[in-house]
This record gives C-alpha cells, sequence and structure tokens, in this order.
C-alpha cells in the first residue's frame, strides 16, 4: 500500500470521522431495513414454513394462512385414504379474543393442531417449535395453552399456570416458546385441535386447513396433483407455494416490504452521497501533492490506485464500525415484537455493497485528478 494513502487518510482525523460516521450510518441503516424486510418475510410465513408438512389442503382461493376459511373435516379421510400420503391431520389457524386480568382485551391467533395418534409429539406437524418451558404433552389437558415470552406483557401473563380467557373459554397457561412473532399484532397461542375448536367457536366438524406430508420417495407434485383430483372445492399447495403467496401478499400487496426496501435504498444513497464528498474533499485538499507526483513522473494508474485505497481502507473501517453497531441493534430486537435478521450472507452482501459505495466515491476523484494540470505545483 502506498505510504500517501494512509498518511492522506489518516493526516486530517476530523475528516476521517466524517468518512466513517457517514459509512456507519449507511452500513447501519441499510443493514436494519434488510434486516427487518428478512424478518417480516420469515414471521409471516413462519407457521407455514416451520409446519413439517408437505402440502397444505386450504379453502378454495385462500390468499394467504391467515384467511383461512372453515371447510367439512370428512375430506380428511379422503386425503389419509389416498396412496403416497404418510399422514394428515386437521390445523387451525384462527383469530380470537383474549381477556387480560385487568379486563382489557387483545386479539390473538389461535393455532390448533393434533398430537393424539403421535409418538413423539414434538413430530406433530404445525406444532410450535423454541419451547422455553412446558411440554407438548402437557397440551393434553382441556384448557392448556402456550404462550411467547414476547407477549406475556402485551397479553397480562405474569406466570405458568396463570388462567385467561378466550372467546369466553377457560384458558390456562401450561407453557412458553421463546421468539415465536408474529406478524398481525395478533400474538400465537398454541393449543391442540379439539381446544381450538372450543376457542374459536369452530363447528366439531369442520377444520380451517389439512396438513399433509408425503411417504418417503413420493414425489410431492404428483400427489398434490392426486389429491386436487380428487377433492373439490379446496385448494391443495405445496408449503413454498403456500408460504409464497403468504410474504408476498403481507410484503407486496400490502405495501409494507415496499416501504422498508426503499427506507433501505434511502440509506445506501445517503452514505453514497456523504461518502463521495468527503472522500472528494480530501482529494482536493491534497491536489498539490497529486500534481507534484504527475509533475515528477508518478503514471496516472498510481494516484487512481492510492485513492482507491484510501477508499478501501475507509470502506473496511466503516463497515467494521457499522456491523459492530448493527449486531447491538439486532441483539436488542430479539426481545422486541419486530425480528431483525442479519445472517452472514446478507452481512456479506453489505460489506460489498460498502465497497461499492467507497469504490462510486473514489470514482468520481478520480476523475478530477485526470484532468489535473501538473503544472500548477509551480504557481503561486
Amino acid at each position: 500500500m502506498p505510504p500517501l494513502a494512509r498518511r492522506n487518510l489518516f493526516h486530517d482525523k476530523i475528516r476521517l470521522a466524517v468518512t466513517l460516521t457517514g459509512i456507519t450510518f449507511a452500513v447501519v441503516l441499510v443493514v436494519v431495513e434488510l434486516g427487518l424486510f428478512l424478518g417480516f418475510s420469515t414471521t409471516t410465513s413462519s407457521l407455514i414454513d416451520r409446519s413439517g408438512a408437505d402440502l397444505w389442503i386450504a379453502s378454495h382461493r385462500v390468499p394467504y394462512i391467515e384467511q383461512g376459511a372453515p371447510f367439512s373435516e370428512r375430506k380428511l379421510y379422503q386425503v389419509r385414504a389416498t396412496p403416497g400420503v404418510a399422514s394428515a391431520e386437521k390445523y387451525i389457524a384462527r383469530f380470537a379474543g383474549w381477556k387480560r386480568p385487568d379486563g382489557g382485551h387483545e386479539s390473538v391467533q389461535v393455532v390448533g393442531f393434533n398430537f393424539a395418534d403421535i409418538a413423539d409429539p414434538k413430530e406433530a406437524m404445525g406444532g410450535p417449535w423454541n419451547l422455553a418451558s412446558g411440554s407438548i404433552a402437557d397440551l393434553n389437558a382441556p384448557d392448556a395453552v402456550l404462550v411467547d415470552d414476547l407477549y406475556w406483557k402485551k397479553l397480562g401473563v405474569t406466570h405458568v399456570g396463570e388462567v385467561f380467557e378466550i372467546n369466553g373459554y377457560r384458558a390456562r397457561v401450561v407453557g412458553t416458546t421463546h421468539g415465536i412473532r408474529s406478524f398481525t399484532t395478533s400474538p400465537y397461542i398454541f393449543t391442540t385441535f379439539k381446544n381450538a375448536q372450543d376457542f374459536t367457536n369452530l363447528n366439531e366438524d369442520q377444520t380451517v386447513f389439512i396438513l399433509v406430508r408425503a411417504l418417503p420417495g413420493v414425489n410431492v407434485q404428483q400427489l398434490r396433483h392426486d389429491l386436487q383430483n380428487r377433492l373439490h372445492d379446496v385448494d391443495v399447495l405445496t408449503t413454498s407455494q403456500f408460504s409464497g403467496m403468504t410474504r408476498s401478499y403481507w410484503m407486496f400487496t400490502t405495501g409494507a416490504g415496499v416501504a422498508v426496501l426503499l427506507a433501505a435504498l434511502l440509506g445506501l444513497v445517503v452514505g453514497v452521497v456523504v461518502v463521495t464528498q468527503t472522500i472528494y474533499a480530501t482529494t482536493m485538499d491534497h491536489l498539490r501533492e497529486y500534481g507534484t507526483l504527475k509533475a515528477i513522473g508518478a503514471p496516472n494508474g498510481y494516484v487512481y490506485r492510492v485513492i482507491l485505497q484510501q477508499a478501501g481502507m475507509s470502506a473496511v473501517m466503516g463497515y467494521a464500525l457499522g456491523i459492530s453497531v448493527s449486531l447491538f441493534v439486532v441483539r436488542g430486537a430479539e426481545h422486541g415484537g419486530a425480528a431483525i435478521l442479519l445472517p452472514w450472507q446478507m452481512a456479506a452482501l453489505i460489506f460489498g455493497l460498502t465497497l461499492l459505495m467507497c469504490g462510486v466515491a473514489a470514482a468520481v476523484s478520480i476523475n478530477k485528478v485526470t484532468h489535473l494540470d501538473p503544472a500548477m505545483v509551480f504557481r503561486n
């Protein structure tokens, strides 16, 4: 690395601080906005993606999971009689009213699944994950529910064993999950299918979904086609299809995802403008040095390399600071209602964007140096 690049960069520490602040701000803003987008996207379809099912059977033209409509449970027996089906279970995901101890009311989404005929309840399709206390087997009690600890304060829960009301029915908290967020403002309440029928006032001969697991080696698309031909007035969807429909609705049809992406783009633009201005100003402050280099015969490539390496050093330092701050933000969001995700792939992508941002800033400065007259160093 040419010593000149390092000296230029660290000579004016205030200007360096401004440059790094601009890069750090841009990195944090892009991480938060892209992390929110990824978190929202993951949260909207978490019930589907974590269900363990290969296929979902829903009422005709259901656009996303929260809009599931009841249909006859008789279709369950048709599904189980279809060749290639390993197991099929009824499933409920439906809104209900939760009554707090202080008399307040909250909206919740009751999730009812069946594990009565399964040796290991953890293998049940559509059940909870990330159990923090209690067990799935504890849900066998007539009024038992699991509540995520992120929503205890919202729902007025203070300890396991506390009793509440859901649509007028007794509900007792027997355990908790951790980090199972709902994209809507209505927390997920996990319980058995039978309890969920009571809590949501669903008729005994109805279900909202049927979850299907295929036998090993069975082509899921072919099984989907066979079930669609056998069943009427319902849609048979693969897990990826239904997940994509739900994500698309919440993230793009409602405009929430577009707004977050635009905010991330704005952060990148702001970062480019700030960094370009500061790197350009640094270049202008050292025009005589660059002119001297050109006057004594230094090739343009050397001068350009000095500017690019200054930008590269700024990018690495700014990224390191920005990603460190971002990790604190992501950690803090773990205890909040909004999920901010930062997988390593996204961190690598943002590092590339940071280098690109500083490279663009350096290109603006290089354009000025390209037209520099070496004779300027002999003028007063």
